[in-house]
């Protein structure tokens, strides 16, 4: 599997939250080599707080494949999930995470809590992460540098 691939078109997703003003996250979901689901974070465009990347990939995928069990499909994501996707992805059995860089302030997935290993959870998702990281943290660092320079938050 061509981890680096799959992230950069996980990169080309972010990129498209940025487009809209979301913090540029992105995802992509991976069956049997081929790309079945990818989406963007899509809070601010949609007014949804759950709009997340990874959720919204989760239930593209979901749909894609006619059922809830991801089973056999690997997640690429720029950004460690948060508590919410990450207790998606085990709610969803997926079976493999790749993800780029950590979020040193909500990462659920082992950075400040590890949800997708958590020992009375009933299912553990199998995690790779640093891939691609340092152009993963780009992005989300000249995104909020730009909102710093135009005053916002």
């Amino acid at each position: 599997m061509d981890h680096l691939h799959w992230m950069r078109l996980a990169l080309d997703e972010a990129r498209r939250a940025a487009e809209h003003g979301d913090v540029p996250i992105g995802a992509v979901a991976v069956l049997e080599s081929r790309v079945i689901a990818q989406a963007h974070n899509r809070r601010e465009i949609d007014g949804d707080p759950t709009a997340h990347a990874e959720l919204l990939a989760i239930r593209a995928a979901s749909h894609v494949i006619g059922h809830w069990r991801l089973e056999n499909v690997t997640l690429y994501c720029t950004l460690e999930p948060c508590a919410m996707c990450a207790g998606a992805m085990v709610l969803a059995r997926l079976p493999h995470l790749v993800f780029g860089t950590i979020d040193p302030k909500a990462g659920a997935g082992g950075s400040v809590i590890d949800l997708l290993h958590h020992p009375q959870l009933n299912h553990h998702v199998e995690v790779e992460s640093g891939v691609l990281a340092e152009e993963c943290a780009a992005a989300i660092r000249q995104f909020f540098a730009g909102l710093r320079a135009e005053g916002q938050k």
